[in-house]
């Protein structure tokens, strides 16, 4: 069976098409025109051994909000599509993961029921603007993917930061960790013959 999906999406604000592959090889083709953005996606990507198309137009002359925002809200739509019933799946996923000097631990539950609790980012962290000479990616985004991520997807999501000083390091530790938790919870389990739920649904 593919875990694929294909979701376009389109408002005043953005025009936004996201492809996912959740049996692929970490393949993507990223382009938001927030370059840092396009950054996290390709890492969260390849390290969930993802094929991930991402093509969106927003009104970037304001700022990269509205772009980043819509992106989050189509990704999690297809991360919702691709799992389908969510048959033969872990369900559960977790990991930790170190960039340099930042280490972020992340736990992924696909209940069905969205819900994101995002702890621990350095005192600042949300006032920061990263990027180089383009749009800026604006450090209080990190926050609003995961949650807007959590929420589309109907995942639980968890994301502690437990250390990192370079705001850079500390959201891409972060797009890694979920990216390694989600590889985990998505996969297929050959022992599992149906939903991994005592309701029998997820």
């Amino acid at each position: 069976m593919s875990r694929t999906a294909r979701i376009e999406r389109q408002t005043k604000e953005s025009k936004v098409l996201v492809e996912l592959d959740l049996d692929g090889s970490g393949r993507t083709e990223v382009s938001t025109g927030v370059g840092f953005f396009d950054h996290m996606l390709t890492a969260f990507g390849r390290h969930g051994l993802f094929d991930l198309t991402v093509q969106t137009e927003g009104d970037v002359h304001i700022d990269g909000h509205h772009t980043v925002e819509d992106t989050a809200i189509v990704l999690g739509d297809a991360l919702l599509e691709a799992l389908g019933p969510k048959s033969g799946i872990r369900r559960f996923g977790d990991s930790l993961v170190p960039l340099d000097e930042a280490l972020v631990q992340c736990a992924v539950d696909v209940s069905g029921r969205p819900y994101c609790v995002h702890t621990g980012e350095p005192a600042g962290q949300e006032y920061f603007q990263i990027g180089g000479s383009g749009v800026p990616y604006a450090g209080s985004l990190t926050r609003h993917v995961l949650e807007t991520l959590a929420h589309h997807a109907q995942i639980a999501l968890h994301v502690r930061v437990l250390g990192g000083r370079d705001p850079h390091h500390v959201v891409e530790a972060q797009f890694k960790a979920v990216a390694r938790a989600l590889r985990d919870a998505v996969a297929l389990d050959p022992r599992e013959t149906g939903v991994p739920s005592t309701k029998g649904t997820l």
